[in-house]
């Protein structure tokens, strides 16, 4: 074999001139998809073997393509693999690669198949595997979560509650945890929920129509772990919902993520003063050496944005295409990638910092007794005595307003004022309506009194468990 064949690409008997430098660097997608190399291996020898088995190839065939592939996967996983820009992309250079190592053999690899099937079976292991590990790392801060809201409960930690980012009504700190561990389960099932959905194969869908070969797609598919082959074959290799449905719910974990990211950074400022983060998860400033930043939640909301955007870019891409494979859909990965890296960070980073996060309760439980969070139980006392509670809303709100011109609380208000607004109220009643009292009573199911976040806390703990 001389050099000029050897470097002949393995698409390339149609065509008599060589492709132009510019169009082989706009068309490449080795730099980035190298990534699956493991995963384009494992297809190849499931593919392999099932040849084999179906006697399209021979027992010494096999054998030589299989070793070839482990020894080519072997110089990748050591880093003494040379990936080549004029082999396009992870597939070609494989096989080129297995070329030549073994020669022309090599070429029988692709003997009912084709790189659109090989692609998408090589895409979908990696984002199967990727949401079942996202779905594992959730499934850990959940955890951590869950454990910070029962170490919380044991001494009633209370938090202002707020709407608006206004002060609304006291909560205890454990069932502000307890809103993200629901967040947080419903981001995991979503990564799992989506697995299960892109478990199957679309290896030996081959183009697009099916191949002539009498290939068992069952068997290659038990062989890579999925549940079944893909029923069709222009969806199996045209479709990309899969990595749709991945980013949707990298997306949607990341708005959560986003939205926790928001507190901790108002909470550990001085205005607030609720908690201080671990200096091992903040950074300093360059010029000001009182500043302690709360960079990695910073980051994580700020990273948000890129993941939403990998989900809108896949959208845009596959909208417009028809069936059934298209140069566009190699657009598909490096969002996914993108996704992927930036949530696996985040939420071990999350993880590991809320234990180390310090709750300072006594300046939670003043600023959830400012901005007249216990109005409406007092608009609830008159309620339970018989008053409309339009009527009682209206007399408190009338409450509010005479205690905040004279820069008053509710129990600040004299018994007269008290009594004046409305016969059934005193300065004893508004005196009893405290944070505690207002925190106890909110005892309906998923409130925040505490037998019910302890309630909570329990079915949590044993779905986490299950």
């Amino acid at each position: 074999m001389n050099s000029t064949d050897k470097d002949k690409k393995l698409w390339g008997g149609r065509f008599a001139e060589a492709t132009d430098g510019l169009v082989e660097l706009f068309n490449a997608s080795v730099g980035f998809d190298q990534r699956l190399a493991e995963q384009d291996i494992r297809g190849s020898l499931a593919h392999v073997a099932m040849l084999g088995q179906v006697g399209i190839l021979t027992a010494d065939e096999v054998a030589q393509i299989t070793d070839g592939l482990n020894a080519v996967l072997a110089d990748i996983r050591a880093g003494n693999f040379e990936w080549r820009l004029d082999r396009e992309d992870v597939h070609m250079n494989v096989e080129a690669a297995l070329r030549d190592r073994i020669g022309p053999v090599a070429g029988k690899l692709h003997t009912a198949r084709s790189r659109n099937d090989q692609v998408a079976v090589d895409f979908r292991l990696f984002t199967k595997e990727a949401a079942l590990d996202l779905a594992d790392k959730t499934r850990a801060l959940r955890a951590v979560m869950l454990a910070e809201a029962g170490k919380h409960l044991e001494s009633e930690v209370i938090l202002p509650g707020y709407t608006h980012l206004q002060v609304a009504q006291p909560i205890l700190l454990s069932h502000w945890f307890m809103a993200y561990v629901a967040m947080l389960e419903r981001d995991e099932g979503r990564f799992r929920d989506a697995a299960e959905r892109m478990d199957e194969s679309p290896l030996g869908s081959s183009a697009l129509a099916g191949t002539p070969w009498p290939v068992d797609r069952h068997a290659t598919a038990a062989a890579l772990g999925f549940a079944r082959p893909t029923a069709n074959s222009l969806d199996g290799v045209g479709s990309r919902d899969f990595a749709l449905e991945f980013l949707s719910a990298c997306a949607i974990l990341s708005a959560h993520l986003s939205r926790l990211s928001e507190e901790l950074i108002l909470y550990s400022t001085f205005e607030f003063g609720f908690i201080t983060l671990p200096d091992s998860h903040t950074t300093g400033s360059s010029i000001m050496p009182q500043k302690k930043n709360p960079d990695v939640s910073e980051l994580a909301r700020g990273k948000a944005g890129r993941v939403f955007g990998n989900l809108m870019g896949l959208l845009t891409v596959v909208k417009g295409t028809p069936l059934a494979y298209n140069k566009d859909l190699q657009e598909d990965k490096e969002g996914v990638f993108d996704s992927y890296d930036t949530l696996s960070i985040v939420l071990r980073l999350y993880a590991e910092m809320m234990p180390k996060t310090v709750w300072h309760a006594d300046v939670t439980r003043a600023a959830a007794a400012r901005g007249y969070s216990t109005a409406t139980d007092v608009a609830d006392f008159l309620a339970r005595q018989g008053v409309p509670f339009r009527e009682a809303h209206e007399v408190v709100g009338g409450l509010v307003g005479v205690a905040s011109r004279s820069g008053r609380q509710l129990w600040d208000l004299t018994d007269a004022e008290l009594r004046a607004a409305h016969p059934l109220l005193n300065a004893e009643v508004a005196q009893s309506l405290t944070v505690e009292e207002s925190v106890r009573g909110r005892a309906s199911f998923g409130g925040t009194a505490p037998h019910r976040v302890r309630e909570a806390l329990e079915h949590a703990r044993a779905r986490l468990n299950s």
